[in-house]
């Protein structure tokens, strides 16, 4: 959502140069997912929807993997040489701003649940009093910077948590870390910073008093505590994406998606879902997935990269992988999985079934255990079934291979050439019995435990 108070040009610097030891991996902090997608993209998309045109990425030295995604999202990208703080941070940005006349909000990477509409706001603050600051009151305090208020109740400074007293840590009015101005004005502040604090380093947090000095009055902006949420820790990436699921579902539900059990339904961040869409416990939809009006999908499946038609039914335990089409009304029941296939409308699959690579035509019939064999060790091949074909329970489809239109093929059948339509195709070894091998079997074996 962008904002009607100011016309004029928006940017954003977002801060992604920390290197967080905490998360005890090699994936750099911000590139974790959250809903399927990296915090920084998370960030990224939030300022974009609060009107930013130009975003520029701080990375840190080496941060190779950072400014990959970075510049493959549209971002520039500055590098922080030394890690000097916040507001050493923003300063490397200076340069790829460099002429910018327009208004910009500093952000973090990690902080994958600011919206779109606190960073508006952060801009509409900037536009009615030379700086806008985003603030919040956490439930357990925290070590966070504290606003310190005048007799009059404005503004007066930040205090860092390591820098304040008892009686100023006690104050529950707490730095967001977020804070947007004219982007000159604001880089102007930030070489004013100086290092003479508990940690040596420059804070951003001290730009809101040298504004306040040259008579730019900080704007309050408060969210709720979630907002600022940063990321430095696999327990607060649980925590975001715990968030961030339940505001999901709380926005599919408002819109008319039925989820019986809301809190076991897992979601991506650019699943789409249409009304009347009924989801059933424990389905799991990652990236790529879009589900038409009045289908249901049955607990314990698992969707990716899929497309859903109206009226189709899925699961339960169904997978559906990359490039599935799922037609209007087709069924794809219990332990049938598929790939890079297509369902026609009314098309069934309900057992025990894989379907890779493959065409169905509508209303053919797949039988439980039905395998397409697409893949020899080096290329993947397709197999097409025709429209009202009916495949018999335990067939092997060798591909390439087409099974036409009404065609059937017989339960355990092997089929490895093409069926013409409306044809029966058996395709296994002939049965013969040897009367009694059996009961002599199982004497001669019972004899030699002797």
């Amino acid at each position: 959502m962008t904002s009607a108070t100011s016309s004029r040009p928006r940017a954003a610097i977002i801060l992604a140069a920390g290197q967080g030891t905490r998360m005890k991996s090699a994936l750099p902090k911000v590139l974790h997912p959250v809903a399927g997608m990296a915090l920084l993209g998370h960030v990224i998309a939030a300022v974009r929807a609060a009107g930013v045109a130009r975003i520029v990425v701080v990375a840190a030295p080496g941060g190779d993997a950072v400014r990959a995604y970075a510049e493959g999202a549209g971002c520039a990208v500055a590098v922080q040489d030394r890690q000097l703080g916040t507001g050493h941070a923003a300063r490397a940005a200076a340069p790829a701003l460099e002429g910018f006349d327009g208004d910009v909000v500093v952000a973090f990477g990690d902080s994958p649940l600011t919206t779109a509409q606190t960073f508006a706001r952060a801009f509409d603050g900037a536009a009615a009093s030379g700086l806008g600051l985003v603030t919040f009151r956490p439930k357990g305090g925290g070590a966070y910077g504290r606003i310190v208020l005048d007799a009059q109740g404005r503004f007066d400074r930040i205090v860092e948590y390591k820098d304040a007293s008892a009686e100023e840590r006690a104050i529950d009015l707490c730095n967001a870390g977020i804070l947007a101005a004219d982007a000159q004005k604001l880089f102007g502040w930030a070489a004013r910073l100086t290092s003479d604090n508990a940690q040596c380093e420059y804070y951003l947090t001290d730009v809101p008093a040298l504004a306040k000095a040259d008579g730019a009055a900080p704007a309050l902006i408060e969210v709720a505590e979630e907002e600022a949420l940063g990321v430095n820790s696999r327990g607060e990436l649980a925590a975001a994406e715990r968030i961030m699921q339940d505001r999901l579902r709380a926005g599919f539900m408002a819109a008319g998606v039925g989820l019986t059990a809301p809190e076991t339904v897992y979601l991506s961040h650019d699943t789409v879902i249409e009304p009347d869409v009924t989801i059933e416990p424990f389905v799991v939809i990652a990236a790529g997935v879009t589900i038409r009006g009045g289908a249901r999908i049955r607990s314990h499946s698992h969707l990716e990269g899929c497309d859903i038609a109206s009226g189709a039914i899925i699961g339960p335990f169904a997978r559906l992988r990359p490039g599935a089409k799922i037609g209007q009304d087709a069924h794809i029941g219990n332990f049938v999985e598929v790939k890079n296939t297509t369902i026609e409308a009314g098309a069934k699959a309900n057992h025990l079934t894989y379907l890779g690579d493959a065409h169905v035509g509508a209303k053919a019939n797949i039988g439980a255990g039905t395998i397409t064999c697409n893949y020899d060790g080096f290329t993947k091949a397709k197999t097409e079934i025709g429209a009202g074909a009916f495949i018999g329970s335990d067939t092997a489809l060798v591909a390439p291979v087409t099974v036409g239109a009404g065609a059937i093929t017989a339960a355990g059948s092997v089929i490895t050439k093409d069926v013409p339509a409306d044809a029966l195709a058996i395709a296994r070894g002939q049965q013969s019995e040897k009367p009694g091998w059996a009961k002599a079997f199982r004497t001669r074996k019972q004899q030699e435990k002797k």
